[in-house]
């Protein structure tokens, strides 16, 4: 993973998972769904409003990106517990706030100066090759795409596509056998990664072009246990590689 990217987008797979909790993992988050439906108008207003500040003075004001990064927080929290990872059975925080100790977090390095001409492009004609491989993994039920002069992201966080086929073979695997496999899990984490420096691209939080990577598995692990780091970097040594940026 590549920690220089401004999108770092961490996962940390907090087993043991329940074998059947994913079951009603839809119906416990309807509250969550609910709120980010608002918050996601809200998403696609600030953007407007981010998308002529930028082009007039070169600036994403801070207030707008901080909160824009807190629902992009919000809606990662909630798609990992939920159907884009399924990867704890904690219950995320009703927060736009960082929430270190949750085992999903993003954060996104705040853009001093943004590019005016770039503004007008990056989110809908350099993005296209970016949509193509997203169209792919989120289908078109997580990710959602609206517009700055129509042209944010909108996450649903109930995953269609590669991620939403293969976490259900997660959840299946689970159900019968009690555990993730992490083959698997990287993968999927790695998928969730690359959607979201799309969006976070496309919604002009950020001039740094997506990379064409998947950066797999849960690197940058967020707040670890500094008694839980020498085992587990003893244990998992080839493993430095892992994270979602």
């Amino acid at each position: 993973m590549d920690h220089s990217y401004p999108v770092q987008v961490r996962a940390r797979l907090d087993e043991p998972l329940s074998r059947w909790l994913w079951l009603v993992k839809w119906l416990l988050a309807i509250p969550h769904y609910i709120v980010l439906f608002f918050l996601w108008i809200a998403f696609a207003v600030v953007t407007v409003i981010a998308f002529f500040a930028i082009l007039f003075t070169g600036r994403y004001p801070r207030p707008l990106f901080s909160f824009n990064l807190g629902v992009l927080r919000w809606s990662w929290r909630v798609a990992y517990y939920t159907y884009s990872a399924l990867g704890t059975d904690r219950y995320p925080p009703f927060s736009l706030d960082e929430e270190p100790d949750y085992p999903a977090t993003l954060d996104i390095s705040y853009p001093e100066r943004l590019s005016r001409g770039l503004v007008l492009v990056k989110w809908w004609l350099l993005a296209i090759p970016q949509y193509a491989i997203v169209a792919v993994f989120a289908g078109g039920a997580a990710y959602t795409a609206t517009g700055a002069s129509g042209q944010t992201w909108q996450a649903d966080t109930l995953s269609g596509g590669l991620i939403g086929l293969l976490v259900f073979f997660a959840a299946i695997t689970l159900l019968f056998a009690g555990r993730y496999p992490r083959g698997l899990y990287d993968f999927v984490v790695g998928m969730n990664r690359w959607v979201l420096r799309v969006v976070a691209y496309a919604a002009l939080m950020t001039d740094a072009y997506p990379p064409f990577r998947l950066d797999q598995g849960e690197g940058g692990l967020p707040a670890p246990a500094p008694d839980d780091l020498a085992p587990a970097s003893a244990a998992s040594a080839p493993a430095p590689a892992a994270l979602v940026s």
